[in-house]
C-alpha cells in the first residue's frame, strides 16, 4: 500500500473512532510531512518499505532544525499511531516505530494565576449589561471546572444541571464536572441576562454562550477579553494569558487543595494520568507538602 493511500485510509479510521476534527487534521498534516520526506530523501512511497532508520532520520532532521522536544514527540506519536493501524490491518509485518523512544523533554514550569489574580479576574467585568455578565460567567466557568475552550464554546443549555455539567470532551468522551455554589449563582445571573437581552429572538444556534448577535463565540473573541481583563488588573506579565492557562490554574489549585491526581485526571478529561502529572511540575515542594498534610491518613481518622 502506498503511503498516500494508507494516510487517507487511516484518516477514515480516525473518523470512525470519533477522534476530534482537530486531532485528525493534525495527524494528517504530520503524516504528510513524513510522506514527502520519505519520497524526496529515500524514494520511498510504499508503507512496507519504511524502516526505523528512515523515521529516525526524519526526527533527527527536525531536531537539527531546532524544533522542540515536545514537537518532535508529537510527530512520533502520530507516526506510532499510524503504523499501529497499518500493523493491525496487515499492511506491515513489523512497525518501524516500535523501538523508537520519545526525546527527553525538559521540565517546564507552567506559570499560572495566583489567588489574588484569580479574584481580580473574577470581578473585572462588574457591569450589569449582557456582555459583562457573560464574560465574568465564562471566567468563573473556566476557573471552577477546568473545561477546555472548545468544550465551553460548544456547551449547550441541556448539558447544564443543578450541580454538574455533562461535558462532551475529546473523542466524543463524556464526563461530569461539578458546579459550585459560586458558579451556579453566576450562571443564574447569566441565564436571566441572556433571556432578557434576546427576548423574543430565536437563536440560529443553541449554544449556551453566544455573541451579542446570538451567534457562536469564536476562540479569538474569548482570548481577547481574557487578555484585556488580565492586563487591566495587573496580572504577572510572564503569564501567557489564554483559556488554557485558566485550565492550568484550575488543575494546579485543585492539586494544592488536596485533590488526588486520578480524580483530577477524570475531571479534566485526560486520556491518562501521565498527562495530568505535568501539572505537578509547576508546584513548589512546599505546596505539595501542604496538600499532603490536608489528606494525611492519621490527621483524617
Amino acid at each position: 500500500m502506498t503511503m498516500a493511500d494508507g494516510i487517507q485510509e487511516f484518516g477514515f479510521d480516525c473518523k470512525i473512532r470519533k477522534l476530534s476534527p482537530k486531532t485528525i487534521s493534525n495527524y494528517q498534516k504530520q503524516l504528510k510531512y513524513l510522506q514527502r520526506y520519505l519520497e524526496n530523501e529515500f524514494g520511498i512511497t510504499e508503507v512496507e518499505a519504511v524502516k526505523s532508520i528512515h523515521i529516525k532520520h526524519f526526527l533527527a532532521m527536525k531536531d537539527d532544525q531546532g524544533r522542540k522536544a515536545r514537537y518532535i514527540n508529537d510527530l512520533l506519536k502520530a507516526f506510532k499511531t499510524f503504523f499501529n493501524y497499518c500493523k493491525k490491518e496487515g499492511y506491515v509485518k513489523e512497525r518501524p516505530t516500535a523501538n523508537i523512544k520519545n526525546m527527553k523533554q525538559p521540565k517546564v514550569k507552567i506559570l499560572t494565576f495566583n489567588n489574588s489574580e484569580v479574584r481580580k479576574m473574577l470581578t473585572y467585568f462588574n457591569g450589569r449589561d449582557f456582555l459583562d455578565i457573560r464574560n465574568r460567567t465564562m471566567i468563573a466557568l473556566f476557573f471552577d471546572t477546568g473545561m477546555r475552550l472548545s468544550e465551553v464554546l460548544t456547551l449547550k443549555p441541556e448539558q447544564i444541571h443543578d450541580d454538574f455539567i455533562l461535558v462532551h470532551g475529546k473523542g466524543a468522551k463524556e464526563r461530569l464536572v461539578p458546579v459550585s455554589p459560586y458558579l451556579a449563582k453566576a450562571m443564574m445571573q447569566y441565564n436571566a441576562a441572556r433571556e432578557y437581552f434576546f427576548e423574543g429572538i430565536k437563536f440560529p444556534e443553541s449554544y449556551y454562550f453566544v455573541s451579542r448577535t446570538g451567534k457562536k463565540l469564536t476562540p479569538e473573541a474569548v482570548t481577547k477579553f481574557l487578555k484585556k481583563a488580565a492586563k487591566d488588573v495587573g496580572v504577572n506579565e510572564q503569564i501567557r494569558v489564554s483559556p488554557h492557562t485558566l485550565r492550568h490554574t484550575f488543575a494546579q489549585m485543585q492539586l494544592k487543595n488536596g485533590l488526588d491526581l486520578y480524580s483530577l485526571s477524570r475531571v479534566m478529561g485526560h486520556e491518562s494520568v501521565a498527562i495530568t502529572q505535568r501539572y505537578l511540575e509547576g508546584l513548589e515542594d512546599k505546596e505539595v507538602l501542604d496538600a499532603a498534610m490536608k489528606t494525611g491518613v492519621l490527621a483524617n481518622l
